[in-house]
Protein backbone atom coordinates (compact mmCIF):
# COMPACT_ATOMS: atom_id res chain seq x y z
CA UNK A 1 0.00 0.00 0.00
CA UNK A 2 1.05 3.81 -0.74
CA UNK A 3 0.97 6.67 1.36
CA UNK A 4 -2.17 8.58 1.94
CA UNK A 5 -3.11 11.67 2.10
CA UNK A 6 -5.43 11.71 4.70
CA UNK A 7 -2.82 11.83 8.10
CA UNK A 8 -5.84 9.02 9.44
CA UNK A 9 -4.36 7.22 7.39
CA UNK A 10 -0.75 6.23 7.24
CA UNK A 11 -1.09 2.41 6.30
CA UNK A 12 2.30 1.33 8.01
CA UNK A 13 1.21 2.70 10.96
CA UNK A 14 -2.39 1.48 10.98
CA UNK A 15 -0.85 -1.88 9.44
CA UNK A 16 1.33 -2.29 12.80
CA UNK A 17 -1.71 -1.48 14.88
CA UNK A 18 -4.06 -3.31 13.14
CA UNK A 19 -1.66 -6.70 13.64
CA UNK A 20 -2.30 -5.91 17.43
CA UNK A 21 -5.86 -6.51 16.82
CA UNK A 22 -5.40 -10.02 16.21
CA UNK A 23 -9.41 -10.10 14.47
CA UNK A 24 -9.82 -13.16 12.05
CA UNK A 25 -12.44 -11.03 9.91
CA UNK A 26 -11.47 -8.79 7.63
CA UNK A 27 -12.66 -5.42 6.78
CA UNK A 28 -14.43 -4.33 3.61
CA UNK A 29 -14.69 -1.32 1.70
CA UNK A 30 -18.82 -1.34 1.76
CA UNK A 31 -18.11 -2.33 5.63
CA UNK A 32 -16.18 1.00 5.89
CA UNK A 33 -18.66 3.30 3.90
CA UNK A 34 -21.88 1.41 6.37
CA UNK A 35 -19.75 2.16 9.54
CA UNK A 36 -19.70 5.85 7.87
CA UNK A 37 -23.04 6.04 7.94
CA UNK A 38 -23.90 4.78 11.21
CA UNK A 39 -21.14 7.45 12.27
CA UNK A 40 -23.11 9.83 10.16
CA UNK A 41 -26.86 9.14 11.79
CA UNK A 42 -25.00 9.72 15.31
CA UNK A 43 -23.52 12.53 14.19
CA UNK A 44 -27.05 13.95 13.75
CA UNK A 45 -28.48 12.54 17.00
CA UNK A 46 -25.55 15.34 18.80
CA UNK A 47 -26.38 17.83 15.94
CA UNK A 48 -30.11 17.81 16.95
CA UNK A 49 -29.61 18.05 20.69
CA UNK A 50 -27.71 21.20 20.35
CA UNK A 51 -29.93 22.18 17.79
CA UNK A 52 -33.29 21.84 19.64
CA UNK A 53 -32.10 24.30 22.52
CA UNK A 54 -32.15 27.26 20.23
CA UNK A 55 -34.69 29.73 21.94
CA UNK A 56 -35.28 27.54 25.01
CA UNK A 57 -31.83 27.67 26.57
CA UNK A 58 -30.01 30.77 27.21
CA UNK A 59 -27.21 31.78 25.05
CA UNK A 60 -24.18 30.44 27.78
CA UNK A 61 -25.71 26.94 27.71
CA UNK A 62 -25.83 26.78 23.67
CA UNK A 63 -22.64 27.92 23.49
CA UNK A 64 -21.48 25.49 26.41
CA UNK A 65 -22.41 22.06 24.62
CA UNK A 66 -20.75 23.74 21.59
CA UNK A 67 -17.50 24.32 23.23
CA UNK A 68 -17.79 20.73 25.43
CA UNK A 69 -18.71 19.32 21.67
CA UNK A 70 -15.71 21.09 20.16
CA UNK A 71 -13.14 20.20 22.70
CA UNK A 72 -14.14 16.12 23.64
CA UNK A 73 -14.68 15.52 20.03
CA UNK A 74 -10.32 17.06 19.15
CA UNK A 75 -9.95 14.90 21.84
CA UNK A 76 -11.63 11.52 20.74
CA UNK A 77 -10.35 11.85 17.63
CA UNK A 78 -7.02 12.09 18.86
CA UNK A 79 -7.66 8.72 21.01
CA UNK A 80 -8.92 7.34 18.13
CA UNK A 81 -5.76 7.79 15.60
CA UNK A 82 -3.20 6.62 18.29
CA UNK A 83 -5.40 3.77 19.56
CA UNK A 84 -6.99 2.31 16.50
CA UNK A 85 -8.54 -0.65 18.41
CA UNK A 86 -10.74 1.58 20.23
CA UNK A 87 -12.12 3.05 17.44
CA UNK A 88 -15.59 0.61 17.53
CA UNK A 89 -16.10 2.81 20.39
CA UNK A 90 -14.37 6.35 19.95
CA UNK A 91 -15.59 6.78 16.76
CA UNK A 92 -19.34 6.87 17.88
CA UNK A 93 -18.42 8.92 20.44
CA UNK A 94 -16.43 11.31 18.28
CA UNK A 95 -19.59 11.47 16.07
CA UNK A 96 -22.17 12.37 18.67
CA UNK A 97 -19.79 15.40 20.08
CA UNK A 98 -18.88 16.64 16.56
CA UNK A 99 -22.57 16.73 16.26
CA UNK A 100 -23.09 18.85 19.20
CA UNK A 101 -20.45 21.27 17.74
CA UNK A 102 -21.54 21.13 14.64
CA UNK A 103 -25.58 21.59 15.33
CA UNK A 104 -24.82 25.05 17.44
CA UNK A 105 -22.33 26.19 14.33
CA UNK A 106 -25.47 25.40 11.75
CA UNK A 107 -28.09 27.09 13.97
CA UNK A 108 -25.51 30.09 14.53
CA UNK A 109 -25.15 29.88 10.54
CA UNK A 110 -29.03 29.32 9.72
CA UNK A 111 -29.69 32.60 11.89
CA UNK A 112 -27.57 34.93 10.17
CA UNK A 113 -28.41 33.51 7.25
CA UNK A 114 -31.80 31.80 7.00
CA UNK A 115 -32.32 28.88 4.71
CA UNK A 116 -28.36 27.89 4.70
CA UNK A 117 -27.67 24.83 6.65
CA UNK A 118 -30.16 22.58 4.05
CA UNK A 119 -28.47 23.57 0.77
CA UNK A 120 -24.91 23.00 2.96
CA UNK A 121 -25.98 19.55 4.02
CA UNK A 122 -27.07 18.60 0.45
CA UNK A 123 -24.16 19.59 -1.37
CA UNK A 124 -22.10 17.98 1.26
CA UNK A 125 -23.89 14.72 0.59
CA UNK A 126 -24.09 15.45 -3.52
CA UNK A 127 -20.28 15.88 -3.48
CA UNK A 128 -19.75 12.66 -1.17
CA UNK A 129 -22.10 10.50 -3.76
CA UNK A 130 -20.11 11.97 -6.85
CA UNK A 131 -16.42 11.20 -5.79
CA UNK A 132 -17.75 7.77 -4.22
CA UNK A 133 -18.79 6.97 -8.29
CA UNK A 134 -16.03 8.97 -9.94
CA UNK A 135 -14.10 6.88 -7.34
CA UNK A 136 -15.40 3.22 -8.30
CA UNK A 137 -15.74 4.66 -12.12
CA UNK A 138 -11.52 4.58 -12.11
CA UNK A 139 -11.96 8.31 -13.32
CA UNK A 140 -9.51 10.03 -11.12
CA UNK A 141 -6.42 7.87 -10.77
CA UNK A 142 -4.63 8.16 -7.43
CA UNK A 143 -1.25 8.57 -8.53
CA UNK A 144 1.22 9.50 -6.18
CA UNK A 145 1.64 13.15 -8.06
CA UNK A 146 -1.67 12.82 -6.83
CA UNK A 147 -1.28 12.29 -3.46
CA UNK A 148 1.39 14.65 -2.66
CA UNK A 149 -0.21 17.49 -4.64
CA UNK A 150 -3.41 16.93 -2.44
CA UNK A 151 -1.27 16.19 1.07
CA UNK A 152 0.84 19.86 0.17
CA UNK A 153 -2.51 21.77 -0.05
CA UNK A 154 -4.33 19.97 2.57
CA UNK A 155 -1.06 20.67 5.00
CA UNK A 156 -0.90 24.57 3.28
CA UNK A 157 -4.82 25.31 4.27
CA UNK A 158 -3.84 23.77 8.13
CA UNK A 159 -0.84 25.88 8.68
CA UNK A 160 -2.79 28.55 7.15
CA UNK A 161 -5.56 28.63 9.62
CA UNK A 162 -3.20 28.39 12.38
CA UNK A 163 -1.56 31.33 11.20
CA UNK A 164 -5.00 32.96 10.95
CA UNK A 165 -5.75 32.21 14.28
CA UNK A 166 -2.93 33.32 15.68
CA UNK A 167 -3.31 36.67 14.33
CA UNK A 168 -6.38 36.95 15.92
CA UNK A 169 -5.78 36.26 19.55
CA UNK A 170 -3.58 39.68 18.76
CA UNK A 171 -6.37 41.39 16.71
CA UNK A 172 -5.36 41.09 13.58
CA UNK A 173 -7.38 39.64 10.48
CA UNK A 174 -6.46 38.17 7.06
CA UNK A 175 -8.50 40.84 4.43
CA UNK A 176 -10.62 39.47 1.84
CA UNK A 177 -10.16 35.70 2.21
CA UNK A 178 -12.62 35.66 5.27
CA UNK A 179 -15.07 37.97 3.71
CA UNK A 180 -17.22 37.87 1.08
CA UNK A 181 -16.05 39.17 -2.40
CA UNK A 182 -14.10 37.31 -5.24
CA UNK A 183 -10.68 36.45 -3.35
CA UNK A 184 -12.95 35.03 -0.46
CA UNK A 185 -15.17 33.26 -2.52
CA UNK A 186 -12.61 32.33 -4.51
CA UNK A 187 -10.44 30.76 -1.44
CA UNK A 188 -12.96 29.12 -0.27
CA UNK A 189 -13.90 27.27 -3.34
CA UNK A 190 -9.93 26.10 -3.44
CA UNK A 191 -10.66 24.56 0.12
CA UNK A 192 -13.58 22.93 -0.95
CA UNK A 193 -11.59 21.50 -3.70
CA UNK A 194 -8.67 20.06 -1.82
CA UNK A 195 -11.44 18.62 0.92
CA UNK A 196 -13.37 16.81 -2.34
CA UNK A 197 -10.16 15.53 -3.44
CA UNK A 198 -9.43 14.32 0.12
CA UNK A 199 -12.45 12.07 -0.18
CA UNK A 200 -10.77 10.28 -3.10
CA UNK A 201 -7.83 9.54 -1.70
CA UNK A 202 -9.59 8.22 1.67
CA UNK A 203 -11.70 5.69 -0.33
CA UNK A 204 -8.68 4.70 -2.18
CA UNK A 205 -6.67 4.26 0.83
CA UNK A 206 -9.72 2.15 2.65
CA UNK A 207 -9.87 0.11 -0.36
CA UNK A 208 -5.93 -0.35 0.14
CA UNK A 209 -6.84 -1.39 3.57
CA UNK A 210 -9.46 -4.00 2.67
CA UNK A 211 -7.38 -5.61 -0.22
CA UNK A 212 -4.50 -6.19 2.47
CA UNK A 213 -6.99 -8.19 4.96
CA UNK A 214 -6.70 -5.77 8.00
CA UNK A 215 -9.02 -6.71 10.38
CA UNK A 216 -13.04 -5.93 10.63
CA UNK A 217 -12.33 -3.59 13.31
CA UNK A 218 -10.39 -1.37 10.83
CA UNK A 219 -13.91 -0.31 9.40
CA UNK A 220 -14.54 2.27 12.21
CA UNK A 221 -11.64 3.65 11.64
CA UNK A 222 -11.85 4.08 8.09
CA UNK A 223 -15.72 5.37 8.58
CA UNK A 224 -14.00 8.05 11.36
CA UNK A 225 -11.38 8.93 8.73
CA UNK A 226 -14.14 9.49 5.86
CA UNK A 227 -16.15 11.59 8.81
CA UNK A 228 -13.45 13.82 9.44
CA UNK A 229 -12.73 14.62 5.88
CA UNK A 230 -16.74 15.05 5.50
CA UNK A 231 -17.29 17.49 8.49
CA UNK A 232 -13.96 19.77 7.39
CA UNK A 233 -16.00 19.79 3.98
CA UNK A 234 -19.42 20.88 5.86
CA UNK A 235 -17.96 23.33 7.63
CA UNK A 236 -16.17 24.94 4.57
CA UNK A 237 -19.43 24.78 2.22
CA UNK A 238 -21.18 26.87 5.52
CA UNK A 239 -18.78 29.23 4.95
CA UNK A 240 -18.49 29.65 1.11
CA UNK A 241 -22.61 30.03 0.93
CA UNK A 242 -22.32 32.78 3.82
CA UNK A 243 -19.81 34.40 1.44
CA UNK A 244 -22.05 34.49 -1.35
CA UNK A 245 -25.37 35.97 0.77
CA UNK A 246 -22.78 38.41 2.81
Amino acid sequence: MRHSGNPLLGESRLRDMAQSIGATETMTFNGALNKTAILFFILLLGAAWTWADIGTTTAGAFSGKMIVGLIVGLILALVTIFKVAWAPYTAPAYAFFQGMFLGGLSAYFEGMFPGIVLPAVALTFCILIGMLATYRAGLIPVTQKFRIGVISATGGIALFYLFSIVLGMFGIQIPFLFEGGIFGIGFSLFVIVIATLNLVIDFDMIDRMSDAGMPRQMEWYGGFALMVTLIWLYIEILRLLAKTRD
